[in-house]
């Protein structure tokens, strides 16, 4: 029974103990003391989280210390429970505190909102509007007022023209709207084609070049080549009917053409013949097969895979792909040069040509009908095109000697031969003449040319003592200073005889290869060749591994069991053509019934 007495009142206890908690927090809640005047959690007294639990724990205490010596097994129970309703009580006083916390913290944030209201005065705000309110409502009857004493002051005017103020406001009111709907409209409807009439600074953007690559290169060769396809399909189907590759083909173009032309339909004639070409590169590119050439279209070669070259290979391409850039590129420059030079009088004689017929053309155009120029210049570019130039393509020098155009043409100079003759002329002028002091060294009945000749002297000497070669034998201006080479003799075996540096030269007659290791004067090592007896000269390639062409010139002859090879030269080219040149000249004057 004790026992059950004492759960009882310690079940009892804990409710009294949240109600006395309770009671306290509305305490609390009222105070109202400032912010400032609170601590905080750490330095608040913790005594009040024991004042609700000391009367709950006052009675148990004593029975059970009074008990001590008379414990039994069930006051071990009793223990137990007790120990469970203490570890309530402390979760309680947990509760407690967190309440605490959130009732300071609502207190600081009324007093918060209480400062900020003070702080705003929305109080005053609101009075200002009041004012103004008042203010806006005296200033439109003052206008009202205006308005009425000025209708009284102005004479009265028609009953049918006196309309209320409401529908004159009304009738400003519709203008308005009709006006700005009008203004919208066209601005929907134009004001896009207005915007791109609006002035703007041009923008200055420099477009970022790309680095130099080979593959790039030969990309953009071969997209060149392929895009100009067309038109050089086109220059040459023109080309075939003007030689009459095809005599059907081209005979009834002819009479096409003229017929059209006789009775003034030529403009008409091309621009059908445009919009039938359009027309089939229509059907072309909505895959119809339609091929159709007067010449027969060349098959090029495939190109091998790059993947497969080798790095010489690869190399070799670079080079050619260079090469045809600079001819196409030269060649495009002569044209406009010459096109330059025509226009600025650099070659009078030529200029002059096409200065009157300008003029014969500008008074003609002014005094004959338009009907009857077009008849005529149709008719002359039909027998131009279709007779003139077939007989001049195949009789050459029928057409240089009355091809105007053509001779023309060929005539203009380019900048590189301007600048050729302006050096030649030059340098005739500025060619020493024999000085007053010098005549009197020079032999009588030794000409200038004579003296000329036996001046020129190499490093070494005089050239005509160093290859035992008569007084009038000199190298050629082109040479004259000579072209570096080694001599590759494969007849010998010897390493020092296999192989020789030195200077090649070209004289009227022979060529000339001079040792740099041989000494003054005359010696074995130079090696002289007369151009007689040159059997082949072909350009020769020493080292086929090395990308290229080659630097080297093979040249046979009757005394050698291989050909002499001249190599690692780099005016190769210019030595070729020199030598070429020289032998073929030789040769004519050798043998001219040939």
């Amino acid at each position: 029974l004790k026992l059950l007495a004492a759960i009882h009142n310690v079940k009892v206890k804990p409710k009294a103990a949240v109600l006395n908690m309770l009671k306290r927090l509305d305490k609390i809640r009222f105070r109202g003391p400032k912010r400032d005047d609170f601590l905080d959690l750490p330095e608040s007294p913790t005594g009040s989280d024991t004042e609700c639990s000391d009367d709950m724990l006052l009675r148990p205490r004593p029975s059970i210390r009074d008990n001590d010596e008379q414990r039994d097994p069930a006051s071990l129970g009793t223990l137990s429970v007790m120990q469970d309703l203490r570890s309530e009580s402390e979760r309680l006083n947990e509760v407690k505190g967190h309440l605490e916390i959130a009732l300071l913290e609502k207190h600081f944030l009324q007093e918060e909102l209480r400062k900020l209201r003070e702080e705003t005065n929305v109080e005053t705000l609101k009075q200002e509007l009041e004012r103004e309110r008042s203010r806006r409502l005296d200033l439109e009857q003052k206008m009202s007022d205006v308005l009425k004493t000025r209708c009284e002051d102005s004479p009265p005017q028609p009953a049918r023209k006196q309309q209320p103020p409401a529908a004159n406001g009304t009738d400003k009111q519709q203008k308005e709207t009709v006006c700005s709907r009008l203004q919208s409209w066209l601005y929907d409807r134009f004001g896009v084609y207005i915007e791109d009439f609006r002035f703007q600074p041009e923008e200055n953007t420099v477009e970022a070049e790309e680095p130099l690559s080979a593959k790039r290169l030969t990309e953009n060769m071969r997209r060149l080549k392929w895009s100009a396809r067309p038109v050089t399909n086109f220059l040459r189907n023109l080309s075939a009917l003007s030689n009459w590759h095809s005599v059907y083909t081209s005979a009834i173009a002819f009479i096409i053409y003229m017929n059209a032309a006789w009775h003034g339909w030529a403009i008409p004639l091309f621009l059908f013949l445009a919009i039938l070409r359009l027309s089939l590169n229509y059907l072309i590119a909505r895959g119809w097969r339609i091929q159709w050439s007067i010449v027969p279209e060349v098959s090029e070669p495939v190109e091998p895979s790059k993947e497969d070259l080798t790095v010489s290979e690869k190399f070799q391409l670079v080079l050619d792909v260079a090469q045809k850039a600079q001819n196409l590129f030269g060649k495009m420059a002569d044209v406009l040069e010459k096109i330059k030079n025509l226009f600025m009088w650099v070659q009078p004689e030529i200029t002059q040509k096409l200065y009157i017929a300008l003029w014969v053309a500008f008074i003609s155009s002014c005094v004959l009908p338009y009907k009857l120029m077009g008849f005529m210049i149709g008719l002359y570019a039909g027998i131009k095109f279709f007779i003139i130039d077939f007989l001049f393509k195949s009789c050459p020098k029928l057409r240089d000697k009355y091809d105007t155009p053509h001779i023309m043409w060929n005539s203009l100079p380019t900048d590189p031969q301007l600048k050729e003759r302006s050096n030649a002329t030059v340098s005739r002028r500025i060619q020493p003449v024999v000085s007053r002091s010098s005549l009197a060294t020079i032999p009588a009945g030794v000409t200038r040319e004579e003296e000329s000749g036996r001046s020129h002297s190499t490093k070494k000497g005089a050239f005509h003592e160093i290859f035992n070669l008569p007084e009038n034998e000199r190298p050629l201006p082109v040479c004259e200073n000579g072209w570096r080479c080694c001599l590759i003799n494969r007849d010998r075996k010897m390493p020092t005889d296999y192989i020789r540096n030195g200077m090649l030269y070209v004289t009227e007659n022979c060529l000339c290869f001079e040792s740099s290791s041989s000494r003054s004067g005359s010696s074995k090592k130079n090696k002289v060749i007369k151009l007689v007896d040159i059997t082949d000269i072909q350009k020769y390639k020493v080292l086929s591994v090395l990308p290229g062409s080659g630097m080297g010139i093979s040249i046979a002859t009757p005394s050698t069991q291989k050909p002499l090879v001249f190599g690692a030269m780099i005016h190769r080219d210019e030595a070729f053509e020199t030598i070429f040149t020289q032998y073929m000249k030789i040769m004519t004057t050798a043998n001219p019934e040939t």
